[in-house]
């Protein structure tokens, strides 16, 4: 099974309609967590927390799961890891990222001069919080479509990956084979419907089964009605842009560049690059720190990608066997 990349993948599956995603800016995101309401509003998704606080986080829903399919992490920073994040994205730009120029007003080495401007937390050179709104990637090459053994997981005409619940098993493969930790079982069965569009006032709802695999659809049943996801719909301060991927990189890719000229070294963007491990994602991400912080992998693969390799080393080790039973017994014969 070759990687295909994103135009490789567009004309493979001959999209309807340009490929859609998400461009998600954390360099905007104010933690408001109104993108996590209105997913959980629109897909009738329950509540997954008592609503205390994590121990790790100001954050009660803590990550992505079968019942939260946008969630904001909270992390918070000190000025040495400010400056990691920084020099880290200064030696990305030695690799080729937009050239980085001195931020205006900025003193002799480069740093900037806040003397006079609001430093209120979260934006001072001492402290700062990271908030970032986590989603399903919508893989080129998605890891959880390639292993599902039921064909509960299709891509759809607008390049998205989505489940279907009425022929998910419950087996559970799609899980191990997400490498972003995306896609969960639901442990409980839920009397909500499918979608909103599925619902009547005052009718029973139907429930949904316990096992099945949950995770986001991208808004399926809205994009199917021209209509923009609820996430990005909701949210207040246009961090989730939706749209054309390929736009959407566009956009990305001159963010990051307009942020590099005002001296902000660790912007960054994950999952752009066409030639990683899943052949870019659907979901972009301007990140100011690295992936790990956020709790995304460096370096994601897709579970099926050494499959080819294993299937010739499978089927020169069969022809092999072959050859030495026939060998064996042409001799045997010959005795």
């Amino acid at each position: 099974m070759s990687r295909l990349t994103e135009s490789e993948h567009a004309a493979h599956h001959e999209h309807v309609h340009p490929r859609k995603g998400f461009f998600t800016d954390t360099s905007i995101c104010i933690g408001c967590k109104a993108c996590e309401v209105a997913c959980k509003e629109w897909n009738r998704n329950p509540a997954d927390s008592d609503w205390q606080l994590s121990d790790s986080s100001y954050d009660n829903s803590e990550g992505l799961g079968a019942d939260t399919w946008r969630h904001v992490a909270f992390i918070e920073q000190g000025q040495e890891r400010i400056e990691e994040a920084r020099e880290s994205g200064r030696r990305l730009v030695s690799l080729g990222m937009p050239t980085v120029r001195p931020a205006t007003g900025a003193g002799a080495d480069g740093s900037a001069d806040l003397s006079g401007a609001d430093t209120a937390p979260p934006d001072t050179p001492d402290f700062r919080w990271l908030m970032s709104s986590d989603v399903c990637k919508h893989c080129t090459n998605a890891g959880c479509l390639d292993v599902c053994p039921t064909g509960a997981l299709f891509r759809t005409e607008f390049g998205t990956v989505v489940v279907q619940e009425d022929i998910c098993n419950g087996c559970g493969t799609c899980v191990a084979g997400c490498p972003f930790g995306v896609i969960e079982r639901r442990s409980d069965g839920i009397a909500v419907p499918k979608t909103n569009r599925d619902f009547v006032p005052g009718e029973q709802a139907p429930t949904r089964n316990a096992g099945v695999a949950q995770k986001c659809t991208l808004c399926y049943d809205r994009l199917t009605d021209d209509q923009t996801p609820a996430c990005a719909q909701a949210c207040p301060t246009t961090s989730i842009k939706f749209g054309s991927r390929e736009e959407l990189a566009k956009i990305a890719r001159a963010r990051v560049r307009e942020l590099h000229k005002q001296g902000l070294t660790e912007a960054r963007l994950y999952g752009a690059n066409e030639r990683d491990g899943v052949g870019g994602t659907g979901s972009i991400f301007l990140l100011l720190d690295e992936p790990e912080v956020y709790g995304l992998p460096p370096d994601p693969q897709v579970a099926t990608k050494d499959l080819p390799r294993m299937y010739k080393r499978a089927g020169l080790a069969a022809l092999g066997m072959i050859g030495a039973v026939a060998l064996a017994f042409l001799t045997g014969g010959r005795r």
